[in-house]
């Protein structure tokens, strides 16, 4: 299995992907541990803004394998295959 580095281009190539299918992020300060949470019934997803670099990819590679996403909505072949290799994958957490 690969792993994702952790640095701020995999979170923002993460958070691209995620923007593309439609979803808002937002990174807020809350009572949460777990890192995020996606607000019932919508496509907006809150991380905890002092969670770890290392917290915030796995947030948002966990919903990125957990969701249908259509690889056609991601404009940058980078990003695809990234998506791909995200969507065929389970995390090790």
């Amino acid at each position: 299995m690969q792993t994702l580095p952790i640095n701020s281009k995999t979170l923002d190539s993460l958070q691209t992907i995620l923007n593309q299918a439609g979803y808002t992020i937002r990174y807020e300060k809350g009572n949460f541990n777990t890192g995020f949470c996606l607000l019932e019934n919508t496509k907006t997803m809150v991380i905890n803004k002092f969670s770890t670099l290392d917290a915030k990819i796995n947030a948002l590679a966990t919903l990125i394998q957990n969701t249908e996403i259509n690889q056609e909505v991601i404009s940058d072949d980078k990003l695809k295959k990234v998506l791909l290799n995200l969507q065929q994958t389970k995390l090790q957490l």
